[in-house]
Protein backbone atom coordinates (compact mmCIF):
# COMPACT_ATOMS: atom_id res chain seq x y z
CA UNK A 1 0.00 0.00 0.00
CA UNK A 2 2.90 2.56 0.80
CA UNK A 3 4.34 1.92 -2.57
CA UNK A 4 1.35 2.67 -4.35
CA UNK A 5 1.11 6.04 -2.31
CA UNK A 6 4.40 6.74 -3.46
CA UNK A 7 3.82 6.20 -6.85
CA UNK A 8 0.59 8.15 -6.65
CA UNK A 9 2.37 11.52 -4.87
CA UNK A 10 6.05 11.03 -6.84
CA UNK A 11 7.05 14.49 -9.18
CA UNK A 12 5.89 14.61 -13.15
CA UNK A 13 8.71 13.38 -15.08
CA UNK A 14 10.67 16.48 -16.50
CA UNK A 15 10.04 17.61 -19.92
CA UNK A 16 11.60 16.25 -22.92
CA UNK A 17 14.66 18.78 -23.70
CA UNK A 18 17.48 18.89 -26.70
CA UNK A 19 21.14 18.91 -25.19
CA UNK A 20 22.14 22.13 -27.11
CA UNK A 21 25.64 20.40 -27.65
CA UNK A 22 23.45 18.07 -30.27
CA UNK A 23 21.15 20.45 -31.98
CA UNK A 24 21.95 21.86 -35.52
CA UNK A 25 23.05 25.01 -35.75
CA UNK A 26 20.57 25.82 -37.87
CA UNK A 27 18.08 25.28 -35.04
CA UNK A 28 20.12 26.68 -32.33
CA UNK A 29 20.86 29.68 -33.92
CA UNK A 30 17.21 30.37 -36.14
CA UNK A 31 15.97 34.10 -35.29
CA UNK A 32 14.56 34.30 -31.89
CA UNK A 33 12.97 37.68 -32.49
CA UNK A 34 12.39 39.72 -36.32
CA UNK A 35 15.23 41.78 -35.37
CA UNK A 36 17.50 38.70 -35.50
CA UNK A 37 16.41 37.91 -39.22
CA UNK A 38 19.26 39.10 -41.09
CA UNK A 39 19.22 41.13 -44.31
CA UNK A 40 15.71 41.21 -45.23
CA UNK A 41 15.71 45.08 -44.30
CA UNK A 42 12.20 45.90 -45.92
CA UNK A 43 10.25 42.98 -44.64
CA UNK A 44 10.85 43.39 -40.69
CA UNK A 45 10.38 47.37 -41.07
CA UNK A 46 6.60 46.47 -42.07
CA UNK A 47 6.49 43.43 -39.81
CA UNK A 48 7.17 45.61 -36.87
CA UNK A 49 4.57 47.65 -37.79
CA UNK A 50 2.00 44.96 -37.43
CA UNK A 51 3.49 44.24 -34.40
CA UNK A 52 2.32 47.62 -32.57
CA UNK A 53 -0.80 47.21 -33.92
CA UNK A 54 -1.31 43.55 -34.24
CA UNK A 55 -3.65 44.01 -37.45
CA UNK A 56 -1.69 40.82 -39.77
CA UNK A 57 -3.34 40.28 -42.95
CA UNK A 58 -2.95 36.89 -44.81
CA UNK A 59 0.64 36.68 -45.67
CA UNK A 60 2.94 35.60 -48.84
CA UNK A 61 6.47 34.57 -48.52
CA UNK A 62 8.65 33.94 -51.27
CA UNK A 63 11.83 33.57 -52.29
CA UNK A 64 15.04 31.22 -51.89
CA UNK A 65 15.97 28.59 -50.06
CA UNK A 66 17.67 29.58 -46.78
CA UNK A 67 16.97 33.55 -46.90
CA UNK A 68 14.99 33.46 -43.50
CA UNK A 69 11.21 33.15 -44.39
CA UNK A 70 10.01 30.39 -42.10
CA UNK A 71 12.45 32.05 -39.10
CA UNK A 72 10.85 35.14 -39.89
CA UNK A 73 7.15 33.65 -39.69
CA UNK A 74 7.70 31.58 -36.37
CA UNK A 75 10.03 34.32 -34.36
CA UNK A 76 6.58 37.21 -35.43
CA UNK A 77 4.35 33.87 -34.06
CA UNK A 78 6.15 33.92 -30.97
CA UNK A 79 6.38 37.58 -30.45
CA UNK A 80 2.66 37.73 -30.70
CA UNK A 81 1.54 34.83 -28.72
CA UNK A 82 4.36 34.36 -26.07
CA UNK A 83 5.61 30.38 -25.71
CA UNK A 84 2.47 29.09 -23.64
CA UNK A 85 0.30 30.72 -26.21
CA UNK A 86 2.43 29.72 -28.89
CA UNK A 87 0.76 25.98 -29.05
CA UNK A 88 -2.65 26.65 -29.45
CA UNK A 89 -2.44 29.70 -31.38
CA UNK A 90 -0.30 28.34 -34.55
CA UNK A 91 -0.62 25.79 -36.97
CA UNK A 92 2.63 24.61 -38.60
CA UNK A 93 2.52 22.18 -41.80
CA UNK A 94 5.42 21.84 -43.56
CA UNK A 95 6.72 19.87 -46.75
CA UNK A 96 6.83 16.49 -44.69
CA UNK A 97 3.06 16.72 -44.02
CA UNK A 98 0.58 15.40 -46.66
CA UNK A 99 -1.52 18.77 -47.82
CA UNK A 100 -4.00 17.24 -50.33
CA UNK A 101 -7.08 18.57 -50.39
CA UNK A 102 -8.42 16.25 -47.54
CA UNK A 103 -6.15 17.49 -45.25
CA UNK A 104 -7.18 21.41 -45.95
CA UNK A 105 -11.17 20.09 -45.39
CA UNK A 106 -10.11 19.03 -42.05
CA UNK A 107 -7.23 19.32 -40.36
CA UNK A 108 -7.03 23.15 -41.41
CA UNK A 109 -10.51 23.83 -41.61
CA UNK A 110 -10.86 22.45 -38.00
CA UNK A 111 -8.48 24.60 -36.80
CA UNK A 112 -9.31 27.54 -38.74
CA UNK A 113 -12.79 27.22 -37.51
CA UNK A 114 -12.11 27.77 -33.74
CA UNK A 115 -12.24 30.55 -31.76
CA UNK A 116 -9.16 31.50 -29.96
CA UNK A 117 -9.41 31.61 -26.38
CA UNK A 118 -8.86 34.84 -23.97
CA UNK A 119 -5.28 36.16 -23.96
CA UNK A 120 -3.82 34.81 -20.91
CA UNK A 121 -0.33 36.16 -18.78
CA UNK A 122 2.63 34.41 -20.05
CA UNK A 123 4.51 31.62 -17.20
CA UNK A 124 7.57 34.47 -16.87
CA UNK A 125 5.23 37.30 -15.88
CA UNK A 126 5.77 38.97 -19.88
CA UNK A 127 2.37 40.05 -21.49
CA UNK A 128 2.32 39.78 -25.50
CA UNK A 129 -0.09 41.45 -27.50
CA UNK A 130 -2.10 37.90 -28.50
CA UNK A 131 -4.20 39.18 -30.77
CA UNK A 132 -7.44 37.47 -31.17
CA UNK A 133 -6.72 35.01 -34.00
CA UNK A 134 -4.65 32.16 -34.48
CA UNK A 135 -2.00 32.02 -37.79
CA UNK A 136 -2.09 29.02 -39.59
CA UNK A 137 1.76 28.50 -41.12
CA UNK A 138 1.91 26.35 -44.81
CA UNK A 139 5.15 25.75 -45.51
CA UNK A 140 6.49 24.58 -48.93
CA UNK A 141 2.86 25.64 -50.16
CA UNK A 142 3.87 25.69 -53.59
CA UNK A 143 3.76 21.84 -53.31
CA UNK A 144 0.11 21.92 -52.57
CA UNK A 145 -2.01 20.55 -55.76
CA UNK A 146 -4.39 23.06 -57.38
CA UNK A 147 -7.61 21.23 -55.76
CA UNK A 148 -6.00 21.91 -52.34
CA UNK A 149 -5.35 25.53 -52.83
CA UNK A 150 -8.89 26.21 -54.22
CA UNK A 151 -10.40 24.09 -51.40
CA UNK A 152 -8.14 26.64 -49.50
CA UNK A 153 -8.93 29.86 -50.80
CA UNK A 154 -12.71 29.47 -49.20
CA UNK A 155 -11.04 28.84 -45.82
CA UNK A 156 -9.57 32.04 -45.79
CA UNK A 157 -12.25 33.95 -46.68
CA UNK A 158 -14.78 31.87 -44.15
CA UNK A 159 -12.32 32.46 -41.47
CA UNK A 160 -10.45 36.05 -42.04
CA UNK A 161 -11.84 36.99 -38.25
CA UNK A 162 -10.70 34.31 -36.09
CA UNK A 163 -7.61 32.84 -38.34
CA UNK A 164 -4.61 34.53 -40.45
CA UNK A 165 -2.69 32.59 -42.97
CA UNK A 166 1.00 32.39 -43.96
CA UNK A 167 1.73 30.85 -47.23
CA UNK A 168 5.45 29.84 -47.59
CA UNK A 169 7.23 29.42 -51.17
CA UNK A 170 10.08 29.34 -53.68
CA UNK A 171 8.36 29.68 -56.61
CA UNK A 172 5.46 32.11 -56.38
CA UNK A 173 4.28 31.58 -60.13
CA UNK A 174 3.06 27.84 -58.61
CA UNK A 175 0.80 29.46 -56.00
CA UNK A 176 -2.85 29.88 -57.88
CA UNK A 177 -3.61 34.04 -58.51
CA UNK A 178 -6.97 33.87 -56.58
CA UNK A 179 -4.51 32.75 -53.37
CA UNK A 180 -2.32 34.87 -53.95
CA UNK A 181 -4.56 38.18 -54.64
CA UNK A 182 -5.52 37.23 -51.21
CA UNK A 183 -2.41 37.69 -49.29
CA UNK A 184 0.58 40.70 -48.82
CA UNK A 185 3.45 39.35 -50.77
CA UNK A 186 6.75 39.69 -49.37
CA UNK A 187 9.87 39.00 -50.95
CA UNK A 188 12.79 37.67 -49.49
CA UNK A 189 16.39 38.22 -51.61
CA UNK A 190 19.58 36.30 -51.25
CA UNK A 191 21.50 37.44 -48.58
CA UNK A 192 24.17 39.91 -49.49
CA UNK A 193 28.09 38.27 -48.75
CA UNK A 194 28.33 41.67 -45.66
CA UNK A 195 25.03 40.08 -43.36
CA UNK A 196 26.26 36.37 -44.22
CA UNK A 197 29.74 36.85 -42.92
CA UNK A 198 28.26 39.17 -39.69
CA UNK A 199 26.07 36.05 -38.85
CA UNK A 200 28.40 33.12 -39.55
CA UNK A 201 31.06 34.89 -37.94
CA UNK A 202 28.67 35.46 -35.06
CA UNK A 203 28.25 31.66 -34.40
CA UNK A 204 31.95 30.97 -34.55
CA UNK A 205 32.60 32.92 -31.87
CA UNK A 206 29.62 31.86 -29.90
CA UNK A 207 30.89 28.33 -30.84
CA UNK A 208 34.75 29.33 -29.70
CA UNK A 209 36.27 28.14 -33.40
CA UNK A 210 38.49 30.16 -35.01
CA UNK A 211 37.83 31.11 -38.72
CA UNK A 212 40.01 32.64 -41.20
CA UNK A 213 38.44 35.04 -43.38
CA UNK A 214 39.16 32.72 -46.84
CA UNK A 215 36.88 30.55 -44.89
CA UNK A 216 34.56 32.40 -44.93
CA UNK A 217 34.55 33.93 -48.38
CA UNK A 218 34.39 30.46 -49.67
CA UNK A 219 31.32 29.02 -47.35
CA UNK A 220 29.65 32.28 -48.78
CA UNK A 221 30.33 31.73 -52.44
CA UNK A 222 29.03 27.94 -52.28
CA UNK A 223 25.94 29.00 -51.04
CA UNK A 224 25.45 31.25 -53.21
CA UNK A 225 22.96 33.94 -50.15
CA UNK A 226 21.50 30.83 -48.83
CA UNK A 227 22.41 30.88 -44.88
CA UNK A 228 20.58 27.65 -43.87
CA UNK A 229 23.38 26.15 -46.32
CA UNK A 230 26.40 27.82 -45.12
CA UNK A 231 25.98 27.53 -41.08
CA UNK A 232 25.12 23.43 -42.34
CA UNK A 233 29.14 23.24 -44.05
CA UNK A 234 30.20 25.60 -41.09
CA UNK A 235 28.76 23.02 -38.15
CA UNK A 236 30.06 19.88 -40.23
CA UNK A 237 33.03 21.26 -40.91
CA UNK A 238 33.82 21.99 -36.83
CA UNK A 239 33.16 18.73 -36.12
CA UNK A 240 35.39 17.10 -38.71
CA UNK A 241 38.36 19.35 -37.60
CA UNK A 242 36.91 18.38 -34.01
CA UNK A 243 37.83 14.80 -34.63
CA UNK A 244 41.22 14.88 -34.38
CA UNK A 245 43.70 15.74 -31.40
CA UNK A 246 44.76 18.55 -30.99
CA UNK A 247 41.58 19.91 -33.46
CA UNK A 248 42.75 21.01 -36.40
CA UNK A 249 42.08 24.41 -38.03
CA UNK A 250 39.28 24.86 -40.27
CA UNK A 251 40.43 25.50 -44.52
CA UNK A 252 38.55 26.16 -47.86
CA UNK A 253 39.42 23.18 -49.24
CA UNK A 254 37.62 21.67 -46.07
CA UNK A 255 34.63 23.19 -46.88
CA UNK A 256 34.64 23.14 -50.71
CA UNK A 257 34.83 19.05 -49.82
CA UNK A 258 32.10 18.90 -47.83
CA UNK A 259 29.72 20.79 -50.24
CA UNK A 260 30.74 18.39 -52.93
CA UNK A 261 32.44 21.20 -54.97
CA UNK A 262 35.54 20.64 -56.96
CA UNK A 263 38.70 22.01 -55.58
CA UNK A 264 39.57 25.65 -57.38
CA UNK A 265 43.31 24.22 -58.32
CA UNK A 266 41.11 21.17 -60.26
CA UNK A 267 38.52 23.36 -62.40
CA UNK A 268 41.79 25.83 -62.85
CA UNK A 269 43.58 22.79 -64.08
CA UNK A 270 41.08 21.08 -66.51
CA UNK A 271 40.73 24.26 -68.08
CA UNK A 272 44.51 24.73 -68.87
CA UNK A 273 44.48 21.31 -70.43
CA UNK A 274 41.55 22.97 -72.54
CA UNK A 275 43.77 25.57 -73.45
CA UNK A 276 42.36 28.41 -71.43
CA UNK A 277 45.14 30.52 -70.15
CA UNK A 278 45.43 30.38 -66.48
CA UNK A 279 44.72 33.86 -64.33
CA UNK A 280 45.32 32.97 -61.38
CA UNK A 281 48.47 31.33 -59.22
CA UNK A 282 47.17 27.37 -58.22
CA UNK A 283 49.72 24.90 -57.76
CA UNK A 284 50.30 22.72 -60.83
CA UNK A 285 48.81 19.39 -60.65
CA UNK A 286 51.44 17.06 -61.40
CA UNK A 287 50.05 14.14 -63.51
CA UNK A 288 52.76 12.96 -65.73
CA UNK A 289 50.29 14.94 -69.15
CA UNK A 290 52.67 17.60 -69.86
CA UNK A 291 54.31 16.29 -72.88
CA UNK A 292 50.55 15.04 -73.84
CA UNK A 293 48.46 17.10 -76.28
CA UNK A 294 45.09 17.48 -78.32
CA UNK A 295 42.41 14.79 -77.82
CA UNK A 296 44.87 12.44 -75.85
CA UNK A 297 45.56 14.81 -73.06
CA UNK A 298 42.09 15.93 -72.82
CA UNK A 299 40.63 12.32 -72.41
CA UNK A 300 42.65 11.34 -69.58
CA UNK A 301 42.16 14.55 -67.48
CA UNK A 302 38.36 13.58 -68.43
CA UNK A 303 38.88 9.86 -67.02
CA UNK A 304 41.07 11.16 -64.10
CA UNK A 305 37.98 13.83 -62.77
CA UNK A 306 35.79 10.90 -63.12
CA UNK A 307 37.87 8.65 -61.42
CA UNK A 308 37.92 10.67 -58.21
CA UNK A 309 34.20 10.65 -58.34
CA UNK A 310 33.25 14.65 -58.46
CA UNK A 311 29.65 15.49 -60.09
CA UNK A 312 29.53 15.83 -64.30
CA UNK A 313 26.68 18.74 -62.90
CA UNK A 314 29.10 20.39 -60.45
CA UNK A 315 31.94 20.02 -63.11
CA UNK A 316 30.03 21.64 -65.75
CA UNK A 317 28.84 24.43 -63.20
CA UNK A 318 32.04 25.47 -62.19
CA UNK A 319 33.95 25.14 -65.71
CA UNK A 320 31.13 27.59 -66.71
CA UNK A 321 32.31 30.32 -63.77
CA UNK A 322 35.59 29.84 -64.47
CA UNK A 323 35.53 30.19 -68.58
CA UNK A 324 32.31 32.61 -68.91
CA UNK A 325 34.36 35.88 -66.94
CA UNK A 326 37.69 35.00 -68.34
CA UNK A 327 39.48 38.08 -69.38
CA UNK A 328 41.74 35.97 -72.54
CA UNK A 329 38.70 34.40 -73.77
CA UNK A 330 36.94 36.18 -76.76
CA UNK A 331 32.87 37.22 -76.81
CA UNK A 332 32.52 34.14 -79.76
CA UNK A 333 34.81 31.92 -77.99
CA UNK A 334 32.48 31.99 -74.90
CA UNK A 335 29.24 31.82 -76.80
CA UNK A 336 30.49 28.56 -78.39
CA UNK A 337 31.27 27.50 -75.13
CA UNK A 338 28.07 28.31 -73.73
CA UNK A 339 26.44 26.64 -76.35
CA UNK A 340 28.03 23.29 -75.52
CA UNK A 341 27.47 23.83 -71.49
CA UNK A 342 23.84 23.89 -73.04
CA UNK A 343 23.63 21.00 -74.88
CA UNK A 344 25.79 18.33 -71.87
CA UNK A 345 22.82 20.11 -69.24
CA UNK A 346 20.12 19.45 -70.93
CA UNK A 347 21.67 15.38 -72.01
CA UNK A 348 22.18 14.86 -68.38
CA UNK A 349 19.06 16.05 -67.08
CA UNK A 350 17.95 13.67 -69.72
CA UNK A 351 20.05 10.62 -68.40
CA UNK A 352 23.14 10.49 -70.68
CA UNK A 353 26.50 9.44 -69.35
CA UNK A 354 28.61 11.82 -67.00
CA UNK A 355 31.79 11.11 -68.70
CA UNK A 356 31.12 11.40 -72.30
CA UNK A 357 29.30 14.49 -71.68
CA UNK A 358 31.96 16.00 -69.84
CA UNK A 359 34.46 14.53 -72.88
CA UNK A 360 32.74 16.50 -75.21
CA UNK A 361 32.17 20.04 -73.65
CA UNK A 362 35.56 19.68 -73.02
CA UNK A 363 36.76 19.12 -76.76
CA UNK A 364 34.32 21.75 -77.62
CA UNK A 365 35.77 23.88 -75.47
CA UNK A 366 39.52 23.11 -77.00
CA UNK A 367 38.61 23.68 -80.13
CA UNK A 368 36.92 26.67 -79.37
CA UNK A 369 39.42 28.27 -77.40
CA UNK A 370 42.12 27.34 -79.88
CA UNK A 371 40.38 28.52 -82.90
Amino acid sequence: MASFFNIQHSKPAPKHSVDPALQPWVEKYRPKTIDDVSAQEHTIAVLQKTLTSTNLPHMLFYGPPGTGKTSTILALSRQLFGPDNFRNRVLELNASDERGISIVREKIKNFARQTPRAQAVASDGKTYPCPPYKIIILDEADSMTQDAQGALRRIMETYARITRFCLVCNYVTRIIEPLASRCSKFRFTPLDSASTSARLSQIATAEHIPLDPSVISTLISISSGDLRRSITYLQSASRLSASTSPPTPITALDIQEIAGVVPDAIIADFARALGVESTTEYMDVDDGQRGVKGFERVKKKVKGLMREGYSASQILSQLHDHLIPHPTVTARQKSECALAFAEADKALCDGADEELWILEVGLRVHKAVSS
